[in-house]
């Protein structure tokens, strides 16, 4: 978050009139969290399901990471090395199993 905000020109260090999307981002996030509290909905229960959709959203995204890190067109002399490329991809596999066994799993 800190580097998107460096490149957007925007923190906490300004004020808020000059950082009006970044500042009302957080007020919002703020504001859901707080009313969340008053609400029926077990934590627990909400980290399990963000655990669960993060780890399956992982997938694709990790893919598209490797494939753009890997592209010398794209990424120039920073394009990942042999050894970072496997285990990258090796790591995109593994995050890729482990959603397909939440699957195969799902209800037993």
């Amino acid at each position: 978050m800190a580097d998107v905000s460096r490149r957007l020109g925007t923190r906490l260090a300004q004020r808020p009139g000059r950082a009006r999307a970044f500042y009302g981002t957080i007020a919002l996030a703020t504001s859901i969290g707080a009313i969340l509290n008053f609400t029926p909905l077990d934590p627990i229960r909400a980290l399990f399901w963000s655990a669960a959709i993060n780890g399956v959203a992982a997938v694709p995204i990790m893919i598209v990471i490797m494939l753009m890190a890997s592209c010398k067109q794209i990424m120039g002399e920073f394009a990942l090395q042999p050894l970072l490329k496997a285990l990258g991809w090796l790591a995109a596999a593994a995050m890729a199993v482990a959603a397909i066994g939440m699957f195969a799993t799902w209800g037993s």
